[in-house]
């Protein structure tokens, strides 16, 4: 008979990463381990359930069907005990030792300094560790249960095991250069003469823009595609081009405010969502905490400078807050 109290909780760990990347040498180089090292943990649990749960001759290793139902009861209970570690050791939310944050680009020079400083006087006790990346990298991030929490645009599809805390309603709009003197129809018309600068199909800024244009049956031709908001503000600004972007983008590339205008975006307009998202071992009180002070710097660093600079934002770009947390689901918006 199996002797239970010999499983391991990091040969356990091992096995899910290793099931996930489908390599001994990912696996290894994602859990800082040696292959040898990976290669025994993994053995070690095979050997304690006397069952193959790794199928080494394919390419890239697969799952044996004991090991999928296997896979199945390990992850629910690393959840589990993850909670209920997290729960114990998080009572008082400001002895927590260890956080992992994202922040999505967008944020990273004028709100993620002052969060950091929030919450380093916050939880004294903490590690910090704190990542920048686009929004479909940091979603990513924390699906692998790589990031505790993060700042990150909601995503087109529904993300189960992420709570969502929203944030920022951020109006799609258009940037067109200060010397034009076309209106917003006939750049969509295409009858400025001026290129349309579209942001990165890898984006979820870029998804969202395009899956709206052929909802309203509007075709642009693909020119230019940029994964850089400064370069593309930067070419709106030269009178290079013009594109469909946000509030909060334009701000990002201040150098370039007296030489972008922002017009509202002609019929049915659109808005991508701002959130904070946190795994679902995360502690509530913190989240909301963290939630909180997004909003305050949001607010000051955001919204109130650009609506008191272009005033017709004002019922448009908006802080998001105060109503209950839920699961990370896709939203339609008109």
């Amino acid at each position: 008979m199996m002797d239970r109290s010999k499983l391991s909780m990091r040969w356990l760990e091992i096995f899910l990463l290793a099931a996930r990347t489908g390599s001994i040498q990912k696996t290894a180089a994602e859990s800082g381990l040696s292959a040898s090292t990976v290669s025994q943990h993994l053995h070690s649990l095979q050997s304690s359930l006397g069952v193959a749960l790794l199928d080494h001759s394919k390419r890239p290793m697969q799952l044996t069907s004991a090991g999928v139902i296997f896979a199945r009861y390990v992850e629910d209970g690393i959840r589990l005990i993850r909670r209920g570690e997290t729960e114990l050791t998080t009572g008082n939310w400001a002895e927590s030792r260890d956080l992992r944050f994202g922040m999505v680009d967008d944020f990273d020079s004028e709100v993620a300094p002052e969060l950091a400083q929030f919450l380093a006087t916050a939880l004294p006790k903490c590690r910090f560790m704190h990542y920048t990346r686009p929004s479909h990298a940091i979603l990513q991030l924390l699906v692998e249960q790589k990031l505790d929490a993060a700042v990150a645009t909601r995503p087109l599809n529904d993300m189960p095991g992420l709570v969502e805390y929203r944030l920022l309603r951020d109006p799609f709009v258009l940037a067109v250069p200060s010397s034009s003197t076309f209106n917003a129809e006939e750049f969509l018309s295409g009858k400025s003469g001026l290129p349309f600068l579209r942001y990165s199909g890898a984006q979820i800024i870029g998804n969202l823009i395009e899956i709206h244009l052929r909802r309203l049956k509007v075709t642009l031709p693909n020119r230019f595609e940029m994964e850089s908001n400064h370069s593309l503000m930067g070419l709106v600004a030269e009178g290079s081009g013009w594109a469909i972007s946000t509030p909060a983008s334009y701000f990002r590339a201040k150098r370039f405010h007296d030489r972008v205008t922002l017009l509202p975006f002609p019929a049915k307009g659109f808005a991508r969502n701002l959130s904070l998202f946190s795994t679902d071992v995360f502690p509530p009180g913190m989240a909301e905490v963290v939630a909180s002070a997004l909003r305050r710097l949001i607010a000051r660093n955001f919204t109130e400078p650009v609506v008191s600079k272009v005033p017709w934002l004002a019922h448009e770009f908006m802080v998001l807050g105060g109503d209950e947390p839920g699961p990370a689901k896709t939203e339609t918006e008109d």
